[in-house]
C-alpha cells in the first residue's frame, strides 16, 4: 500500500472537524501524516488529536485556495496526498484505502470521492449531490471530453486524492486563485496524458444548504475563476450542464411529490446563474461591486 499524507485547510473548525478527525484515526489505511493549515491560530479551538497530526498556522491575508493547498503538500513527502475540507467526514474506515487503490492504474494521477448529503441537507442540495456523484465509478481521460465536456475536469479538493509525483511534474496547484485550483489542475492532468478517477466506494459526508445570496456569491466567485482561466474553459460551456441539473431537478422533485419546492428551485437557479453572468463580466465591474459579489473578499484585497 503505497503512503498517504492528509491534507486540511481550516478556517474557525467546528464540530464536523471533530468527526473528520475521529474518523481519520480509524482509517483502515492510517494516514502517514495529517497536515492542518489553519487560518488565524487564536480560533483554533481543542480537538482531537490523532496520530500524525500537525498543525500549522498561517494569517487570514496569506490564505489561498491553491497556495495554501501547496504548502501543506510540501510539509509532507507521502506518494499520495489527500486533500479533504474541514466538514468533509469520511462516511467510513475504508475513505483512504478505497481512494489510493485507484492509483494501482499507474495513468490515473487524482482520484475523487463521492460527497453524500448530511442529514440535514434539503431535497434540492440532496438531488444535487446524486446528479454530480452518482453511484458508479469511472475513469475520465482526453477521450471523455467530446461526450463530458467539462464534467471531464471536474475534481473537488472536498475530498481529492493526488500522485504526488505527477502533482509536482505539472506545476500544482495554481499559486493565486479565487475558486476551481482543483478543476484547473485537473486540466492540466487530462492535457498531459493522465486519467482522474472518480471513485464512488470512497465518500465523505458533505453538504451544504445554501441560501439564494450564498449561491450567487458562490457562482460568482466560479465564473471569476473561469474568466481567469480561458486555457481551461474556454469553448467549455457549464451553463448547459447547469440548466441540465436544474431540468433533473425538476422532474425528481415532480416525481417523488415535492412540487411545493418548485418555486424554491426556480429561486437558487436563478441566483446561480445571475452570480455566473456577473462573474462573466468582474473586470467591466466596479471593484466595490466586486468585492460585493464575491465570496472570497479577501481575494480582492
Amino acid at each position: 500500500m503505497k503512503t498517504v499524507d492528509v491534507v486540511i485547510p481550516t478556517w474557525r473548525p467546528g464540530e464536523s472537524y471533530d468527526r473528520l478527525l475521529e474518523m481519520l484515526a480509524k482509517q483502515t489505511c492510517p494516514a502517514h501524516r495529517i497536515i492542518v493549515m489553519n487560518t488565524e491560530e487564536a480560533q483554533y479551538g481543542i480537538h482531537a488529536e490523532p496520530k500524525g497530526l500537525e498543525i500549522h498556522h498561517i494569517r487570514k491575508a496569506e490564505f489561498d485556495h491553491g497556495a495554501t493547498r501547496n504548502a501543506g503538500l510540501q510539509l509532507g513527502d507521502a506518494e499520495l496526498v489527500l486533500f479533504l475540507t474541514q466538514d468533509a467526514v469520511p462516511a467510513d474506515e475504508y475513505l483512504i484505502e478505497r481512494l489510493a487503490d485507484c492509483f494501482a492504474d499507474e495513468s490515473v494521477a487524482a482520484a475523487y470521492g463521492r460527497q453524500l448529503p448530511a442529514p440535514d441537507c434539503n431535497a434540492i442540495e440532496r438531488y444535487t449531490r446524486q446528479f454530480n456523484y452518482p453511484e458508479k465509478s469511472m475513469v475520465k481521460t482526453a477521450a471523455d471530453l467530446p461526450k463530458l465536456g467539462i464534467k471531464t475536469y471536474f475534481c473537488s479538493d472536498v475530498c481529492a486524492m493526488y500522485r504526488r509525483s505527477v502533482y509536482e511534474k505539472l506545476g500544482g496547484f495554481p499559486l493565486k486563485t479565487i475558486f476551481n485550483e482543483d478543476m484547473i489542475f485537473a486540466s492540466r492532468v487530462i492535457g498531459a496524458g493522465y486519467g482522474i478517477a472518480y471513485c464512488a466506494a470512497g465518500a465523505v459526508i458533505h453538504s451544504h444548504n445554501y441560501s439564494g445570496a450564498e449561491q450567487f456569491h458562490r457562482n460568482f466567485d466560479l465564473a471569476v475563476s473561469q474568466k481567469q482561466h480561458p486555457e481551461v474553459f474556454a469553448g467549455l460551456r457549464s451553463e448547459g450542464e447547469g440548466m441540465r441539473l436544474v431540468k433533473q431537478t425538476a422532474g425528481w422533485l415532480l416525481k417523488s411529490g415535492r412540487w411545493y419546492l418548485l418555486p424554491k428551485l426556480i429561486y437558487v437557479s436563478g441566483c446561480k446563474y445571475m452570480g455566473y453572468l456577473f462573474g462573466k463580466k468582474y473586470d467591466r465591474l466596479p471593484r466595490k461591486l466586486v468585492r460585493f459579489c464575491s465570496m472570497n473578499k479577501n481575494y480582492w484585497c
